[in-house]
């Protein structure tokens, strides 16, 4: 049996393979052509094949359906045009050298065969050519080629904010917004490209105007002084071959710009052009009716010829009966369709798959909203999320999940809701035409506006015009558009359910990532120590109380030691906190450099101690409900204190008891920072600022 052939074991194709190689050969033999002389039947083929690449490349353009998908173009053009000018030289030397021997074949064809042997015919044929080659197509394509590298460029700022859009919203894949990212540096290069590569067509043309008419002269000089011809003799002769050569050179030209205004017009489809074509020309069989009886009546009601106007008009007619039939079964088989699908809809038990499907972080706004978000509007909020999301990846360690935007017509219309795993968290309501004033507490003078409070912090603020805007933040008021104002909600309500947003699929992405460089040490931990579950639970431990787990590598070291002989994560959490105590000074130092605390009492630190239980579910704090009541209220009435005087409330306890003092404290003071005394770097000068006492 025959052994059957690949593509690879074709020659041809095994050198196409090879194009880099080509190109370059191609170039220097491009340049070489310029000086070296070439035998005639080397020119006849070399012109034959530039003809050939004329139309491989403006049948190459109608087939594609988007500009990039062709964006090799631009650097063909140059090509194609510097290898048109070595044509021209070559030829050029070949006549002056030889005379109608010299370039016999396509030359002369062209010279006797296509302007009928008339030197005045070839001179009117090549001018028109010209002419239509350069006021027409080359003009137009460089006009549009301009225009849309203009646009393209301008328009690469927006595309980029909606691709992010839609990365924010979970329409799309990081691998697809790279794709598309890809894409829209690849067509700015492209239209980038082609304006000024249309420049080369624009000065091709007016080169072989002035080559044909140099060799004119030059052929009537050397045909009547170099070889003794009568000047009528080398007029015709020299004339016939100059327009015969400069036709060979205009083919391929006219070929290749007319490409060029095809490429530079189109627009990205999803078919090649001679479908669209078809298509949309056809679309309408009125317009093909009405048509037809325009040509008909022209025919037999004025002196215009009668049998070529109906022809023409019987042959539009006929092809608007057949789109006007194809239409009507197209309707018809579409409606049918319709009607099918929904009978097996009704028949087939309904997917309600799609309808438990809960979104990590949620923000629903009102209509009034939605210019805040469509950046055609020139609404930036999605850009800021994306800067958020960055953000606490820098500063808590934490992938933030994509935050879809949706908008909920049940809301008030300048109203928003911030939704974590379908639940309610919180809520605002902004004016998109409005500025927020606040008053940072020390400015005396009174702002006239919509008094309100602000959403994140709940500080007391006003909603002031733009034209009050300047006014105020000369006064001293914090001034903050309404963007900013839900981009700080969300922020602070990301941060005070990190823990909530870690979810298992977080977490291994987090794990995915230290592996990148602490392979050995993440499986030395997982699953040979602790769990996933456990190594999580630590995790979230800490960032509920506002600790960053950004340093993983160490915090995963802290739990290889400890792990081997503690498993409750609440212990293991305390040890993580004992070796990040630098970290979590650092964020609490105030402004001069010291570390403000509330303190306990030392009899009210040994009862709490004594009172701490264990049980099944882990150790708490069990204190009698009066002295529990007693206990919060004078906590409270601390850390007002403490607000007051412009400071961040902050408990330090014993290590035994800081946990589950903690937990006590959670309902009242959730934002409340508690440290143990291990937890004070040498260094840091500490100040009590208040003490709790019963």
């Amino acid at each position: 049996m025959a052994e059957k052939t690949t593509t690879s074991d074709i020659p041809l194709l095994k050198i196409l393979k090879n194009g880099d190689m080509l190109v370059a050969l191609g170039v220097i033999a491009t340049v070489v052509m310029l000086v070296i002389p070439i035998y005639t039947w080397m020119l006849n083929i070399l012109l034959t094949l530039s003809i050939s690449i004329g139309l491989i490349i403006v049948l190459t353009v109608t087939y594609i359906r988007k500009p990039i998908d062709f964006s090799v173009f631009p650097s063909l053009l140059l090509m194609t045009t510097l290898f048109r000018l070595a044509l021209n030289v070559s030829s050029t030397r070949l006549i002056l050298l030889e005379g109608r021997k010299g370039v016999e074949g396509v030359i002369t064809a062209f010279g006797d065969f296509v302007v009928g042997g008339n030197p005045i015919v070839g001179i009117v044929i090549f001018i028109i050519l010209i002419i239509i080659q350069f006021m027409v197509i080359v003009k137009g394509s460089t006009r549009v080629a301009e225009v849309a590298a203009r646009f393209t460029l301008d328009a690469m700022p927006g595309k980029q904010m909606a691709i992010d859009a839609d990365l924010n919203s979970g329409a799309i894949t990081e691998k697809e917004a790279d794709k598309r990212r890809r894409e829209i540096r690849r067509e700015a290069d492209f239209y980038g490209a082609m304006d000024g590569a249309s420049k080369f067509i624009s000065g091709d043309v007016i080169a072989g105007l002035i080559i044909t008419f140099v060799n004119i002269l030059g052929g009537w000089g050397v045909g009547m002084w170099l070889r003794g011809e009568s000047f009528a003799e080398a007029a015709k002769t020299y004339t016939l071959l100059t327009i015969g050569d400069g036709l060979v050179s205009q083919i391929p030209a006219l070929l290749i710009s007319v490409a060029t205004g095809i490429i530079v017009t189109r627009a990205a489809s999803d078919d090649d052009m001679g479908v669209e074509l078809t298509t949309q020309l056809t679309q309408q069989p009125k317009v093909l009716f009405i048509t037809a009886g325009t040509l008909f009546l022209l025919g037999i009601a004025t002196p215009l010829p009668t049998i070529p106007m109906t022809f023409a008009a019987l042959l539009i007619g006929g092809v608007g009966y057949g789109m006007y039939v194809a239409a009507e079964k197209r309707t018809a088989a579409e409606a049918q369709q319709q009607k099918e699908t929904k009978k097996e809809e009704i028949r087939q038990p309904e997917n309600v798959a799609s309808l438990i499907q809960v979104d990590t972080m949620e923000l629903e706004i009102g209509y009034g909203l939605i210019p805040l978000v469509a950046p055609e509007q020139g609404g930036d909020l999605l850009e800021r999320i994306t800067l958020l999301r960055k953000q606490c990846a820098l500063d808590y360690g934490i992938i933030v999940p994509s935050i879809r935007i949706r908008d909920n017509m049940q809301l008030k219309p300048n109203a928003y809701v911030i939704k974590i795993k379908g639940v309610e968290m919180a809520g605002g309501e902004v004016y998109p035409d409005k500025y927020l004033a606040m008053n940072p507490g020390n400015i005396a003078e009174k702002i006239h506006g919509i008094d309100t409070i602000e959403p994140a912090f709940g500080l007391p603020a006003t909603w002031i015009t733009e034209a009050q805007r300047e006014a105020a933040e000369i006064a001293g008021y914090t001034v903050v558009d309404p963007p900013s104002i839900i981009a700080t909600h969300l922020t602070e309500i990301i941060k005070r359910n990190a823990h909530e947003l870690l979810d298992r699929k977080s977490m291994n992405t987090l794990l995915a990532k230290v592996k990148e460089e602490h392979q050995q040490l993440v499986d030395e931990v997982i699953p040979q120590i602790l769990t996933i579950s456990d190594v999580q639970k630590v995790l979230q431990y800490l960032l509920k109380e506002g600790v960053s787990i950004k340093n993983l590598p160490q915090i995963f070291e802290v739990l290889a030691d400890k792990g081997r002989t503690v498993k409750d994560p609440r212990i293991l959490t305390e040890y993580v906190r004992l070796t990040l105590n630098r970290q979590i000074c650092a964020m609490l130092l105030s402004a001069d450099g010291k570390l403000n605390v509330i303190t306990l009492s030392p009899q009210l630190e040994k009862e709490l101690a004594d009172n701490l239980k264990e049980s099944q579910d882990g150790s708490y704090i069990a204190l009698e409900p009066i002295k529990l009541q007693k206990l919060l209220a004078k906590l409270s009435e601390t850390i007002n204190a403490v607000i007051e005087k412009g400071l961040q409330p902050i408990i330090l306890v014993a290590p035994n008891i800081r946990p589950y003092f903690k937990d006590l404290t959670e309902r009242v003071a959730p934002s409340l920072i508690v440290l143990s005394y291990n937890e004070i770097v040498a260094n840091v000068e500490v100040q009590a600022v208040g003490m709790v006492t019963l």
